[in-house]
């Protein structure tokens, strides 16, 4: 049994100690908004918060989050009431097609609490880490930028 906290929640699993920490939240706890892509740590569509930290949860096998802090897109906000970041990314349609949105927005929810005025190259380097389908990063990077103070350059 591994005990860790999800979304504020303490949630007791009783998995092996190995599988992937993206098989638990989706198969075990339910949180389908965590996507499972490549399995690799390439596409970032499992990207989750472990603690203040944005962490591929397909490379991470669930021991290595036994106490702490684990937040998925799910933890942020709800449909009615969103995180800002994600309702500034739904109101420039930066999610099209859903799948590597909530890993960016985890991603970038990380990076913005380490980095409070970042450039707008700064932006678009996290937010172009993640693989996309549909083509909406350009809009997902403009979405932050609308939110955030931003630091220019001369």
């Amino acid at each position: 049994m591994i005990r860790f906290i999800v979304n504020g929640e303490a949630r007791d699993v009783a998995a092996d100690p190995g599988v992937p920490l993206v098989a638990v939240l989706r198969d075990t706890l339910g949180l389908r908004d965590t996507k499972f892509g490549c399995g690799q740590g390439r596409c970032g569509a499992c990207t989750v918060l472990v603690g203040s930290q944005a962490v591929r949860s397909c490379q991470i096998p669930l021991r290595a989050v036994a106490g702490k802090q684990v937040t998925t897109v799910e933890g942020l906000g709800s449909p009615g009431s969103p995180h800002p970041l994600e309702a500034a990314v739904r109101a420039a349609q930066g999610a099209q097609c859903g799948h590597c949105g909530a890993g960016i927005i985890m991603d970038v929810k990380a990076f913005l609490g380490r980095v409070s005025r970042p450039t707008e190259e700064q932006v678009r380097e996290v937010v172009m880490a993640h693989e996309c389908m549909c083509g909406s990063r350009s809009r997902v990077v403009k979405a932050v930028l609308r939110l955030v103070p931003t630091t220019r350059r001369p």
